[in-house]
């Protein structure tokens, strides 16, 4: 009798704002999402992945430029899938995010946030295949980045110490 070899355990890593992680082993990745937008980027030939976690749409300033911008943020991802080998035919995307609360912000900075991630993967030929955006409820996202899936859970409350690494000891 032939013994099957299971899959290796994925990790579990909690993605703050301003962040990137590709992965090439299976991993977990979560964050929460108010008006920031997550990209996932999914690799079906290479079954692999990356998310990335960002604030605002465009950074202007080249000297201020990182992964809290979506230009930034979408760019790099993507470069860093590009350098592990894959190709953008065999990619996909998942955008997550971009509410808009009216009691915190008067500018709807999600909206924002949205188009720039929708018009910059559309002008990269990667295809949206799914998205869970806008509103006015919070998000708690969760990312496997071995099997593409992903659960979304609308909060009206977000608390960070809901997740992973849980804080006073839970």
């Amino acid at each position: 009798m032939k013994s099957e070899q299971s899959s290796p355990a994925a990790y579990n890593y909690f993605l703050d704002q301003g962040y990137i992680l590709v992965s090439k082993r299976p991993a977990i990745i979560s964050a929460v999402l108010g008006s920031c937008v997550s990209v996932c980027i999914y690799d079906r030939k290479r079954k692999m992945g990356g998310m990335n976690h960002f604030q605002f749409p465009w950074a202007k300033d080249r000297h201020k430029a990182t992964a809290r911008y979506g230009n930034v943020a979408i760019r790099t991802l993507l470069q860093i899938m590009h350098d592990s080998g894959s190709k953008s035919k065999h990619l996909e995307a998942q955008i997550i995010g971009g509410a808009h609360n009216r009691d915190v912000s008067y500018r709807d900075i999600g909206r924002e946030n949205l188009k720039a991630a929708r018009d910059l993967l559309i002008k990269r030929g990667i295809a949206v295949t799914s998205e869970d955006t806008g509103g006015e409820k919070g998000r708690k996202v969760v990312f496997n980045t071995e099997t593409n899936e992903l659960a979304v859970v609308k909060v009206d409350r977000l608390r960070i110490g809901d997740w992973f690494p849980y804080e006073n000891g839970r």
